[in-house]
C-alpha cells in the first residue's frame, strides 16, 4: 500500500460513472430504482453526485421525496467507505512520510444562511504550518436537513479541492479533517464519509459536540467518563447499543475541559485518526479545522465589509 494523490480523473471518477446514466429527464437514482420518473429529478438525484446544488422543495411530498433520494445517496455511497488504514505512512511510526494534513470547514453570513465561505487549508505536518489556503464565497441552495448537511456543503469542498488539484498538486493534502462526523451519524455515513468517497482522500470526522445515535448519549455516564480523561491523548470508544464502535471521545489537550469527538471518515483507523488527532491539537480543535474556521470567518467579516462599504 503506498500513499497516494489523487488526481483530477479520480475525484470526478464517481460524479462521470453517475453522470453516464443520466437523460435531461430522469435522474440514475430513478434508473437504478427502476422508477420511470420522479417529480423533481433535480432535487432527488444531482444534489452531490453532479454536483449540480439541489433545489430547495415546494412542498411536503417534494420534500419527503428529496429526504429518500438523498438517503438512497448516502446508502450507494457508503458501500465504498473504508475504515481500516490505506496508506503507507498510517503504519508508519510517527507517521514517516505524512507532510501535509488539510481541513475544511464553511462558515456562514450574518443572517444569510444560504451564503458561506468554503475554506480548505493545508498544514505541514508535524510542524503545522499553513501552507495553503483556499477561501471561496459560494452558494447554498440545498436546505438544511439534520443528518443530511453532505448535500448542503460538500459540493463546494469537493470543488475546493479540486481548484487545488488543477494550481498545485504537490500540496495535496495526504488526510483531510472535517469538522463534523464520519461514521458516527444517523446512517453511518456523515459529512467526512461524503466528502472522503467523492474525492477520494482519507477523511476525519472531528465534531465538537457529541451526535447521539445507536443509544449513544451525553448522559451522566458519558460526562462522567469524559470527566476520567487526564491528559491530553486520553480517549474512550464510543459504543453504540448495536455493539459498534463507532467514534472516540479525545482529550485533545492537556488544557481542554471538553472531549472531542472522532470519528472515521474514509482511508483511516480510528485508532490511527484518534493518535493523528491528538497530534495535530495545540488548542481543543485540531489546527487543520481551526485554522480553516478562523480563516473562513474572517473571509466572511472582510466580504460584508466590503458588501457595507459607500459606493462611489
Amino acid at each position: 500500500m503506498t500513499s497516494h494523490v489523487p488526481s483530477l480523473a479520480v475525484l470526478t471518477q464517481n460524479n462521470q460513472q453517475r453522470e453516464r446514466s443520466l437523460s435531461d429527464t430522469v435522474c440514475w437514482l430513478c434508473r437504478e430504482s427502476g422508477i420511470e420518473k420522479c417529480r423533481k429529478c433535480a432535487v432527488r438525484g444531482r444534489g452531490v453526485i453532479s454536483m449540480e446544488a439541489a433545489e430547495e422543495p415546494t412542498d411536503q411530498t417534494e420534500h419527503d421525496e428529496m429526504l429518500l433520494a438523498w438517503e438512497r445517496e448516502q446508502s450507494i455511497l457508503k458501500d465504498s467507505v473504508i475504515t481500516s488504514n490505506t496508506e503507507t505512512w498510517q503504519n508508519s511510526p510517527n507517521f514517516q512520510g505524512l507532510e501535509r494534513v488539510g481541513g475544511v470547514d464553511l462558515s456562514y453570513i450574518k443572517e444569510d444562511d444560504t451564503s458561506a465561505c468554503a475554506s480548505l487549508i493545508v498544514l505541514s505536518y508535524p510542524d503545522l504550518e499553513v501552507i495553503y489556503e483556499d477561501c471561496q464565497m459560494v452558494t447554498l441552495d440545498a436546505p438544511y436537513v439534520a443528518g443530511f448537511l453532505a448535500f448542503r456543503e460538500v459540493p463546494s469542498l469537493v470543488e475546493a479541492v479540486r481548484r487545488l488539484q488543477e494550481k498545485d498538486g504537490n500540496v495535496m493534502p495526504q488526510v483531510l479533517l472535517v469538522d463534523g462526523n464520519g461514521i458516527l451519524h444517523h446512517r453511518g455515513f456523515g459529512v467526512a464519509c461524503h466528502l472522503g468517497t467523492l474525492t477520494g482522500l482519507p477523511t476525519i470526522g472531528v465534531a465538537k459536540n457529541l451526535l447521539q445515535v445507536d443509544g449513544i448519549e451525553n448522559n451522566e455516564s458519558h460526562k462522567e467518563q469524559a470527566k476520567e480523561l487526564q491528559n491530553g491523548g486520553d480517549f474512550f470508544y464510543l459504543k453504540g447499543s448495536s455493539g459498534n464502535i463507532l467514534g472516540a471521545a479525545l482529550k485533545s489537550s492537556q488544557k481542554s475541559v471538553k472531549p472531542i469527538y472522532i470519528s472515521v471518515g474514509h482511508k483511516i483507523s480510528l485508532e490511527t485518526a484518534v493518535t493523528l488527532v491528538h497530534n495535530c491539537c495545540k488548542y481543543r480543535v485540531p489546527e487543520p479545522t481551526r485554522q480553516a474556521d478562523i480563516r473562513s470567518r474572517e473571509f466572511c467579516v472582510k466580504i460584508t465589509n466590503e458588501k457595507q462599504k459607500p459606493q462611489d
